[in-house]
């Protein structure tokens, strides 16, 4: 194999063009590290995306709606089995690299080395009798900490390479709880935020109490389409072409937004209020209990006023009545917003879409508060220079924004709207790209 091969079979699963050339530097840089550290060519290679949260901001974790893509930057992986257990992981581009003995190594790393451990250990832990050694090699043209799931991408990457190489498919466990792709997405999800999996036990995970949107956009989006999921239990439940004549842009904030770092704790609050939302339905207004709160306001006609009406009667620590409800708006506005988007890229109106981010825009900055001074004014900035639709994505606290635009004038707005802004037609999702 060699980096411009690699990068030719991405274009042919759907990757636009104008990034082989990027594509081709990244394998052959990984390429070239596999050989200067590893002995032998590696045996597999696969491309693992970031991803595009158009809307469903803080809406998976609570059982909502999203609609996501998968962007045209991501990881290169390549991989070569070895028989003694040993796992050794070298980032082509960082320089840098870890090595793990699952079995007898209890050592506690940091920053990406971190999501290759909690990688390493769920998948042995949960599959015993497995073979994961292996010599990986990886690299990376997104941006990191700036919302486009780095982290899930990695986390992905790493399950699904060492998942490969030691046949995890085969595993009794796996056949019993992991039978679709979409599973997949979702058991990965749970390795980053520790939680069980059907019969497979859970740990601490990477210390944030994420969702499954990311990896769900990762492992299910489709070229150059936008896909809406529900979760808790996650599915597809529609997917849209974006006209050809439009694409989207991405501009990074250049605050970063470390779900591990400075981020954790207000994210892990805004997952904390949903949950109490929901506590506060089974405790105070349902029959019998939901288990997400999609699932309870879905219940019946008037759900929605009966938990606003235990909400305003509550008292949850560290979550004053007001807050909580501005929680609950929160969810119920955004998670409405995915199928009117839906429906809007269907059309091809721009005018709803303008109209639905700028919504969504506004209720993250006042109900949700995850926004940034520098994700607002990108936002703002956006819409002068002439696109139609811009919002914040992702986790926020940082991050970045995006912005959809005419496809024609998309490289003179990119130039004029941020330095490290680019151009993200819908890629592909994660793929082996070694034959």
């Amino acid at each position: 194999m060699t980096g411009a091969s690699l990068a030719e079979a991405l274009v042919a699963r759907g990757l636009d063009a104008s990034e082989l050339a990027a594509k081709q530097a990244l394998f052959t840089s990984v390429l070239e590290t596999h050989a200067m550290v590893h002995k032998g060519p590696p045996e597999h290679a696969w491309w693992v995306p970031g991803r595009l949260e158009v809307f469903g901001k803080h809406t998976d974790y609570a059982g909502g709606r999203t609609l996501v893509c998968a962007v045209p930057r991501g990881f290169g992986i390549v991989a070569r089995a070895r028989a003694d257990g040993v796992i050794h992981v070298a980032d082509a581009w960082r320089g840098d690299s870890v090595t793990l003995r699952p079995a007898t190594d209890h050592t506690s790393h940091s920053g990406w080395r971190h999501y290759v451990q909690v990688a390493v250990r769920r998948l042995a832990a949960n599959f015993p009798g497995c073979s994961f050694g292996a010599d990986l090699v990886i690299a990376s043209d997104l941006p990191r900490a700036a919302g486009m799931s780095s982290s899930s991408a990695l986390v992905v990457g790493i399950a699904t390479a060492l998942g490969h190489l030691g046949a995890v498919r085969k595993h009794p466990a796996w056949k019993t709880y992991v039978r679709t792709s979409l599973d997949a997405a979702a058991y990965y999800a749970c390795i980053e935020n520790g939680r069980r999996f059907g019969g497979l036990h859970g740990d601490a995970g990477v210390g944030t109490h994420g969702g499954s949107e990311d990896h769900a956009a990762i492992v299910e989006g489709r070229s150059g389409e936008v896909t809406a999921f529900a979760f808790v239990p996650p599915r597809a439940i529609d997917s849209v072409h974006v006209p050809d004549r439009w694409t989207f842009v991405i501009a990074p904030s250049g605050v970063a937004a470390r779900k591990t770092g400075s981020a954790k704790e207000p994210y892990n609050r805004l997952a904390a209020g949903a949950a109490a939302l929901l506590t506060l339905w089974n405790d105070a207004c349902a029959p019998k209990p939901a288990v997400s709160l999609a699932e309870a306001l879905a219940s019946s006609a008037d759900a929605l006023d009966r938990l606003r009406a235990a909400v305003r009667r509550s008292a949850v620590p560290d979550w004053p009545a007001p807050d909580l409800e501005r929680r609950l708006d929160h969810f119920v506005r955004e998670d409405r917003r995915v199928p009117q988007a839906v429906e809007a890229f269907r059309r091809s109106d721009a005018n709803v879409l303008g109209r639905l981010s700028a919504e969504s825009q506004a209720d993250a900055e006042t109900l949700l508060g995850n926004q940034v001074a520098e994700t607002a004014v990108l936002v703002g900035s956006a819409r002068k220079l002439g696109a139609f639709a811009a919002s914040g994505f992702g986790a926020g606290f940082g991050g970045s924004v995006w912005a959809l635009v005419e496809r024609d004038a998309a490289p003179d707005f990119a130039r004029r709207w941020h330095r490290d802004a680019f151009i993200a037609r819908p890629g592909p999702p994660l793929t082996m790209v070694s034959p």
